[in-house]
């Protein structure tokens, strides 16, 4: 199928797709008119690179891992669920730093002068 019909039918716009092309998340293959011509998988393996995405996975990581989860043999389950777990641990990290921050503004929220601190006001 060509690019505009992959685009209608992902919801992808055909620059995404370019960008993914270039990116070698996808391949298409060349017509002899120069056109590109996707196979029927793309369909699902652009469908998977949105997803990806919508979860937090950046194109950088979603490159590295998918010739490991999409291979002839179908997608790694195992090796899904593991970059979903580090995943999780990566985002628990980030919850933890951001609450800390939280806690770090609420505490300076209640001083004299919060931005020096209590007792460092001048007056």
């Amino acid at each position: 199928m060509k690019i505009g019909e992959v685009a209608a039918r992902t919801g992808v716009s055909v620059d995404a797709l370019r960008f993914y092309e270039e990116k070698k998340l996808i391949k298409p293959q060349r017509a002899a008119n120069g056109y590109r011509h996707y196979p029927e998988q793309t369909l699902q393996l652009v469908g998977y690179i949105k997803l990806a995405q919508q979860l937090g996975f950046s194109l950088a990581e979603i490159g590295e891992n998918l010739p490991l989860l999409w291979n002839s043999e179908g997608v790694s389950i195992d090796l899904l669920a593991r970059l979903f777990a580090e995943k999780i641990a990566v985002l628990d990290e980030r919850i933890g730093q951001m609450q800390a921050l939280r806690d770090a503004l609420a505490e300076r929220a209640t001083q004299v002068c919060p931005l020096l601190g209590e007792g460092l006001a001048s007056d």
